[in-house]
């Protein structure tokens, strides 16, 4: 299936599907005309006299020098090979592709100056499955994300690596086994395809929807764990949260507390119950779950920005009043400071969701604040240690997030001779979202083990009609832990069980809590 896309309004939905599913894009037929406006323009001035930067100069500290008419398509293929300096492992399939759509987007508003026939080859390679070879590391998020998108434009020209058919091969040999052939880049057509923010934006994306991924199921565990420990759910009170008003706080509140409705395990010390408030992991989850989701939101109006952003430079104005037919301008926007905010952002969200979720693995596996839960999770502790190291490694977990989370936005270093003397860091600030997410997934995995567990621990007593189903997911994936046994296949079930979504999904989340209401 084909999703067509609208440059300038295209929606984090569509973006997703096309993520999730492996669905080829294709710009809407209105966008053509447009696009091939601005590449006339180009030809014009490639053809002029007049130094046009990016058309018919050199680049960055080479910008003064002028090149000749004949030397112009040399000029972008020397261009894109001798910025095909990426290095480290490579990027996954469905999100290079998604790096290859968000320039599709980019190129689509008509102010690049490609030519059509350079736009059909990226719409090609995505129907056709032909998917460069992008290295992760190596782009500083401005001027642009030049080395990984120059290994996208590499393949479009039959160099670099490619996969196709789910075999790594040379570019020229996966274009021509979909039927393919590469193309010869006209002016400036190799400086629009690897200047831009399309590799730290798609990147950034990916650790968005895995950030709500997180939040939404931490929504659930949070709800098991407070039934574990025999918590309370007057927190939950809709008052509380309408009073302070943030919608995030507000949603998650209202989700925890539909989750638990029914609970006879709650019901069973409504009275008599001689504590007075719980810890602030259980207590305060809205309050701390909540930001961290306004927060995801922030970052998510930013990246829908970013997504149908022109990021290129120099910018192709058409103007048919103008003399010339338009100007062809200098400008910053390849800097990619938004996508490395809001990258930023995200980090923060995560960690924060994995500290109160690690701490409320410690609550449950310690004896002196479980409430007579039995220590470590275990019906025979001493003999056996139960869910004691699996908290430990909650623990590493979160410490290790902490750090990732530190901004990488405000260590900007200077490069390319110092023409390019501030930049973002937007690309591995977007990059780490993954390992952040891969370890939230852990901790929230963890504690979904120990708080079916409790809630096991108190039967003949029975929790939700909601929490039951959830515990029904997670035990067709991770039996019931009677006496110890190697856990890292558990773990690692539980931790795909958040990843994937199934976990989450066994229950009726608001869409706000789904993240679908950004």
């Amino acid at each position: 299936m084909i999703v067509i896309l609208t440059p300038g309004a295209t929606s984090l939905a569509q973006l997703h599907d096309i993520w999730a599913h492996g669905k080829a894009a294709a710009l809407i037929a209105s966008s053509h005309p447009g696009i091939q406006a601005a590449a006339d323009l180009v030809a014009k001035a490639a053809s002029g006299e007049a130094a046009v930067y990016g058309v018919n100069t050199g680049f960055g500290k080479l910008a003064s020098v002028k090149i000749a008419y004949g030397d112009v398509t040399t000029l972008q293929r020397n261009l894109i090979l001798s910025h095909c300096c990426g290095v480290g492992d490579a990027l996954d399939d469905a999100t290079s592709r998604l790096m290859m759509v968000l320039k599709l987007l980019s190129l689509g508003r008509g102010a690049s100056g490609v030519a059509m026939g350079t736009v059909d080859l990226i719409q090609d390679m995505l129907a056709h499955h032909v998917t460069p070879v992008i290295p992760s590391q190596g782009s500083v998020g401005a001027s642009g994300d030049l080395a990984p998108l120059a290994h996208m434009a590499a393949t479009m020209i039959g160099e670099g690596e490619a996969i196709f058919g789910g075999v790594r091969m040379a570019s020229a040999d996966a274009l021509e086994k979909a039927g393919l052939k590469p193309i010869t880049l006209g002016a400036k057509e190799g400086l629009a395809l690897i200047n831009g923010t399309q590799f730290s934006t798609a990147c950034a994306l990916v650790g968005l929807w895995g950030a709500w991924q997180n939040a939404a199921t931490s929504v659930l565990t949070c709800a098991l764990s407070t039934d574990a420990i025999m918590g309370s759910t007057a927190p939950l009170q809709d008052a509380i949260h309408t009073l302070r008003g943030h919608a995030g706080q507000i949603a998650v509140a209202r989700a925890q507390n539909a989750l638990m409705d029914g609970s006879e395990i709650r019901e069973s010390h409504r009275d008599g119950d001689t504590r007075v408030q719980d810890p602030y992991c259980i207590r305060c989850q809205p309050q701390v779950t909540g930001a961290a989701m306004d927060l995801l939101c922030f970052a998510a109006r930013t990246l829908e920005i970013e997504a149908n952003a022109v990021t290129d430079n120099p910018l192709v104005l058409v103007d048919a009043s103008h003399e010339n037919g338009g100007l062809i301008v200098s400008g910053g926007n390849f800097h990619a400071e938004p996508v490395g905010f809001a990258a930023d952002q995200i980090a923060v969200a995560v960690s924060e969701i994995g500290a109160i979720a690690q701490r409320r693995v410690a609550l449950m596996v310690d004896p002196t604040l479980s409430f007579d839960l039995p220590p470590f999770l275990t019906p025979d502790p001493g003999l056996n240690s139960g869910l004691m190291i699996a908290e430990v490694t909650t623990a590493a977990l979160m410490s290790e997030n902490k750090h990732l989370a530190n901004p990488c936005t405000t260590d900007s270093t200077p490069t390319s001779a110092n023409q390019e003397d501030h930049v973002s860091m937007a690309a591995h600030a977007a990059r780490r979202l993954l390992r952040m997410n891969a370890n939230l997934n852990v901790i929230l995995g963890v504690e979904a083990m120990c708080g079916v567990q409790g809630i096991e621990f108190r039967a003949p007593l029975r929790t939700s009609g909601a929490l039951q189903a959830a515990m029904a997911t997670l035990r067709a994936e991770v039996p019931t832990l009677a006496q110890d046994r190697y856990m890292a296949p558990s773990i690692e079930a539980a931790a795909r069980l958040v990843a994937t979504g199934a976990l989450s999904g066994s229950v009726d989340l608001p869409a706000f809590v789904k993240g679908q209401a950004t």
